[in-house]
Parts: structure tokens; sequence; C-alpha cells
């Protein structure tokens, strides 16, 4: 599944570019952001837009991930803003009109699906003019640099080599069919007709260190905010960007 990159979650980095979007989506006067959430597991995303007066459209084919979205729906009382289409991401134009989202998530997707180059032109397809398309995704630089300085040189270099940056079949522990760079992950967007207008890292260094855990409550706490705050800053500065864990590129629809 997706465990490498943890793209259900992201970082604060991530979270305030997309505040970011459904506020500009706001001054276009649009009361009700439409968010289409594709591969969108069980909610993670979802359910705090929803709670944030969005509508959103969720393409989940796991049934086990969508019991979940719906209990956190109910507790969280925005079943009503939610709608769930249980298919994959080959569907998407099928459920949902052309250009009309606001906001189109694909997190953790493109490094998994079959083809991604009809995944991002599908992306773009729904997105309304002046949206944007969010895809979070597995970084091939971050995953040969984790192997290498791990000692397991044979497997940085495929990934290093290979195309793709994926092992295929040479590893039966190989959960992605690809990762990407930011070159490769501007290429598919770009090639999509949207424009790109930013690529940032996330997980520079918070997915390699942690507090101990033996540290006062108030020093702990002070530590995250620290680390917070260089996330922040390396996330949109190359070379850091580049090695992080995940990258997060956003593009836009042209008007």
């Amino acid at each position: 599944m997706r465990t490498e990159t943890s793209a259900g979650h992201g970082s604060a980095v991530v979270r305030k570019a997309l505040e970011a979007e459904l506020r500009a989506a706001r001054e276009r006067g649009v009361q009700q952001p439409r968010v289409i959430d594709v591969g969108g597991g069980s909610g993670v995303w979802a359910v705090p837009f929803a709670s944030s007066g969005c509508l959103v459209t969720v393409v989940e084919p796991n049934p086990d991930a969508l019991a979940t979205l719906e209990r956190r729906a109910v507790e969280v009382g925005v079943s009503d803003r939610i709608t769930v289409i249980a298919d994959d991401s080959d569907s998407l134009t099928e459920y949902v009109p052309a250009a009309s989202a606001d906001l189109v998530l694909a997190h953790g997707l493109l490094e998994v699906v079959d083809d991604p180059v009809p995944v991002a032109a599908a992306l773009a397809a729904v997105t309304t003019q002046g949206g944007a398309v969010s895809v979070l995704t597995a970084n091939r630089n971050a995953a040969v640099l984790h192997r290498a300085l791990s000692g397991r040189l044979a497997e940085a270099r495929a990934l290093l080599t290979g195309a793709g940056g994926a092992l295929g079949e040479a590893s039966d522990t190989e959960t992605l069919l690809r990762r990407f760079d930011t070159g490769g992950i501007e290429a598919l967007l770009t090639g999509a007709g949207l424009d790109v207008v930013s690529v940032q890292g996330d997980g520079v260094v918070s997915d390699l260190v942690h507090a101990t855990g033996e540290e006062p409550a108030s020093v702990v706490a002070s530590w995250e905010q620290d680390l917070a705050a260089f996330e922040a800053l390396a996330a949109a500065t190359p070379p850091l960007r580049d090695i992080a864990s995940r990258l997060h590129a956003l593009a836009r629809r042209p008007a």
C-alpha cells in the first residue's frame, strides 16, 4: 500500500498550502469549495475539509477504508457534505463533471496506479479554471539516500538507475510502482495541461528524528515547534526539498 509515502497525513507545510487554496476559492466567491479526494482512503483529508464547510467527494475502492471514513464522518457530523465513489481513479471522469472541482487531491496515488499519465489528465479535467491539483508522492532521491545510508547499496543503486525509481520484481517487499523526483512530477503535471505553482518537500528530517520521550513535556513541545519551523523552511529550500521523504506539488488549471 502507501506506507512509505505517509501521504494520508502530510505535514503542516502541506496543510498550509491546501488551506491557502481553499481561502482563494472563497475569495473568488465560492461559498462551499468543492474538493475531490482521489484515493482518499479513510478520510484523513476529507473529514477536516468537510468540517470547514467544503463539499468533498472521495474516490476510493477499499471498502475497509470507506467504512472508517463513514464512521469518522458520522462522529464529526459531516456525512451530508461527503460523497463517496467506491471505485478507482480510472473512473474519475465518469463520476465527476469536468471543470467542477476547486481543489483535487492525489495524495499517495500516482506512485501506485498502473499509468500515471491518464490519471494526471483526469485530475486536470475535473479541475475548474483557476482551481488546483495537489499531488503528494514518494520521492525517488529520498528512497535512494535512505537505503544507501542504511547500507542497502544494491537497492539504492537499483532505485537510482532503474526506470521510475522502483525496485520492481527484484524485491518482494516493494510496495510502489514508481517514485518521482522534482523534474519528473513537474513534467507529468505540465504534460496534463497544468501550470505548476510550487514543488515543496514533505518530511525533510521529520521522518528521521524523534524526541526520546524522556524529556519534560515543555521541552518536547519546544523541540516539536523548532522541528516544524525547520521543516517549513527546508521544504522550500533546494536541495533539502529534493531529498525530503515526499514531494508536494501544487498545480493550477489555467484560467
